[in-house]
């Protein structure tokens, strides 16, 4: 099977505020000497992982992410009868199992990723002590498993500070996503009225605010290492290929959260290059490095991206075995693109990465 899948996408975003900074205004970088928005990659893995796509796509083969394992513990303790005391203490040495725990509490210092079994197994566990009104021993404590069957945690790893023997490598790398033009954060000035003033004393509003936003043409790069994905998944074949398909629907439909109600910036890629093969991962943001201007910047940016696998395919060698294009831009023809090149749908394409591999 081919080693690594890459994906290289193009979405196009009206005014938005997909993912504050501590401001509350849209994150930002510098590159190529220009300013350009960003979306985190945390914001975009977030995005994708909690997707209904997702979801629907891997059931019950996804994890969590928590500080809660020890709160949730005691609450199901206490359900079943355990004295305060006891479920307190029976709670925080499940919570200690997955991390650090201050004196007194019951949350985790930091979220821990947890595995479905490993969830069942702290669900297990409460029956037991519950049952026979006793504390956890060595034994019954351990909860965490090396290699959980999460599709999500084998895509994007975990690390657990506290106990890094269970620290799982992950599958895929995302960068940063990035404008591909030099953009500006503005001010949207508003004002909200109060429907009850008749305005016969004033009609002055009742609240006034700002809240920064930007537009773009984002790039995004995401990297799938297939044979650490189908070894994070104890060699799951099938389960990997699922989790490939959701993670690539996802990324390709599905757009991030951040003030939405406000902006309905919801959007599609309306380009993507899958690229399968044995050679070393590389992102095409090279390509970016000098700002695109002017109003056709979606035909100017795939161009680029395409010249760009070229240039890195004459001085290194192919970048790829073969390559995947699916293109929702009117006036794109064909891929300028060497060597093996299918152009389809999005279902062709997950097809075309689950046949080829």
């Amino acid at each position: 099977m081919s080693h690594f899948i890459q994906l290289h996408l193009l979405t196009s975003y009206p005014p938005a505020n997909l993912n504050r900074d501590d401001l509350g205004r849209p994150k930002t970088a510098i590159m190529g000497g220009a300013k350009r928005l960003r979306v985190s990659s945390q914001s975009l893995k977030r995005t994708w992982r909690t997707s209904a796509l997702f979801e629907e796509a891997l059931g019950q083969h996804r994890g969590q992410r928590t500080k809660r394992v020890g709160i949730e513990a005691h609450v199901s303790l206490l359900e079943k009868g355990v004295k305060e005391k006891d479920a307190k203490a029976w709670a925080t040495e499940i919570a200690k199992v997955f991390g650090d725990v201050a004196k007194n509490e019951l949350a985790t210092s930091q979220l821990v990723h947890i595995g479905p079994e490993e969830q069942a197994a702290v669900d297990a566990l409460i029956e037991t002590l519950a049952a026979e009104n006793r504390a956890p021993d060595k034994a019954d404590l351990d909860l965490l498993r090396h290699k959980p069957a999460a599709a999500d945690i084998a895509l994007f790893g975990r690390m657990l500070a506290a106990v890094p023997a269970y620290n799982v490598e992950a599958a895929c790398q995302v960068a940063h996503a990035i404008t591909v033009h030099a953009a500006e954060v503005e001010d949207d000035y508003f004002t909200a009225v109060d429907d009850l003033n008749t305005g016969d004393e004033h009609r002055g509003a009742a609240h006034v605010g700002e809240a920064g936003f930007g537009a773009g043409l984002f790039y995004t790069y995401i990297c799938i290492d297939r044979r650490q994905l189908v070894d994070n998944l104890q060699g799951n074949s099938e389960l990997a290929e699922r989790a490939i398909a959701a993670l690539v629907e996802s990324a390709v439909l599905t757009s991030p959260k951040g003030k939405q109600n406000s902006f309905g910036s919801r959007a599609h890629a309306s380009y993507v290059l899958a690229e399968q093969g044995d050679q070393q991962p590389r992102s095409l943001s090279a390509a970016f490095l000098r700002p695109i201007v002017g109003q056709d910047q979606s035909l100017e940016a795939i161009a680029r991206l395409e010249r760009q696998a070229k240039a890195f395919d004459t001085a290194y060698g192919p970048g790829a075995k073969r390559r995947f294009v699916v293109s929702a831009e009117p006036d794109y023809s064909t891929p300028d693109l060497d060597g093996e090149v299918h152009t389809g749908s999005l279902a062709s394409l997950i097809e075309f990465l689950h046949v080829a591999h």
